[in-house]
């Protein structure tokens, strides 16, 4: 927090004790300087709020005991990508990349490889802070905690977070973020992310705050984000989710701002009420000429299985007989017909004798 200009010296040393590193807030110009590889025992580089002009910086992925990157507020480009080092960035606690120029997908093969951030025990570490081992000097840091931009006078040892808010990333969500445990801050917010929100993010427990606004996320909300108890804060505004939204619990808690700019989305929250009975098939209304309740066509059909059942019931009557007064009736007709035909007959051949 002064008026530093310039590039940041190239010339740190080898085995060197550094453990901390703040340079933020100034005017510093540039690339990182490679020679911070040499510093073995960093545990926190804050490098925010400067003009840094470069690539994202994966040679620091080796560092074993840093735990707090924080490149915020400058003007890396580009992706984010390995170096192909078998256990990248193994004890990272904060990482803060928001604001810049990084474009690609999200950075899964170092989130999966983040085992500070996957299953810290809360109950033996206790209430303790990072510290310098020499002096017992307490760091601090900013951070966006909560959606509000918050310097941490202490940083507790078990504070996990991760920021790619501001930046350019786009491709789905990778489902592996779930295996974060221990996560409490996740901040996505203002990229170009797609796809739906993965049903493993209900897996972090100990998340207290999580924003995925201004994407383009599609697809419902998982009802099983209603289970994260520590869920403080919520903002999923301004992406293309639908559905209704969960009910019980934290999402009672939440007010419209968590949801709007979502044209599909429906619940108390946004005074919108959602239509339960959609996709069902409509009631049949009657129109004016079915007054009794019918149309023609249970009328046609009547007609046809009336048709039917009376030519059948007429075989049954002349195969059986029954009843004999009908049946009578009919035979009557035939036989006197033939009767009268034989009569004339006879008389024509009478005259011509």
């Amino acid at each position: 927090m002064n008026n530093f200009v310039g590039s940041i010296p190239d010339n740190f040393s080898r085995s060197n004790s550094l453990e901390s590193l703040h340079l933020n807030n100034n005017q510093f110009e540039g690339r990182l300087p490679l020679s911070l590889t040499h510093c073995k025992q960093l545990e926190i580089l804050d490098v925010g709020a400067n003009n840094i002009n470069d690539k994202f910086p994966n040679w620091l992925e080796g560092l074993p005991e840093l735990q707090v990157l924080i490149l915020r507020d400058n003007k890396f480009y580009g992706a984010i990508h390995s170096s192909n080092t078998k256990h990248p960035f193994p004890m990272l606690r904060i990482f803060d990349v928001s604001n810049n120029r990084f474009r690609g997908s999200l950075p899964t093969t170092y989130i999966k490889e983040f085992k500070g951030m996957m299953n810290v025990d809360f109950i033996s570490i206790g209430l303790a802070y990072l510290e310098n081992r020499y002096t017992s000097y307490q760091e601090s840091v900013m951070v966006t905690l909560k959606g509000v931009d918050l310097e941490l006078v202490k940083i507790i040892t078990t504070f996990t977070s991760i920021d790619l808010s501001k930046n350019m990333f786009d491709g789905e969500i990778p489902h592996v973020i779930g295996e974060l445990h221990s996560l409490k801050g996740l901040n996505l917010s203002h990229n170009k992310i797609t796809g739906p929100i993965p049903q493993s993010i209900a897996n972090l427990t100990n998340l207290e705050s999580l924003d995925l606004s201004s994407n383009l996320l599609k697809g419902e909300i998982p009802l099983a984000l209603a289970d994260l108890n520590f869920l403080e804060v919520l903002n999923l505004s301004q992406n293309q989710l639908a559905g209704e939204i969960p009910r019980g619990k934290q999402f009672d808690t939440f007010s419209q701002y968590s949801f709007e700019g979502n044209l599909g989305l429906c619940g108390f929250q946004l005074s919108k009420a959602c239509n339960h009975d959609k996709g069902k098939l409509p009631q049949p209304t009657s129109s004016s000429n079915d007054e009794f309740g019918f149309g023609w066509k249970p009328v046609a059909l009547g007609y046809i299985c009336g048709m039917v059942f009376g030519i059948f019931m007429g075989q049954v009557v002349f195969l059986t007989g029954k009843p004999k007064g009908l049946v009578r009736i009919f035979r009557a007709r035939p036989r006197k017909q033939a009767k009268r035909t034989r009569k004339v007959a006879h008389q024509n051949q009478r005259r011509v004798n």
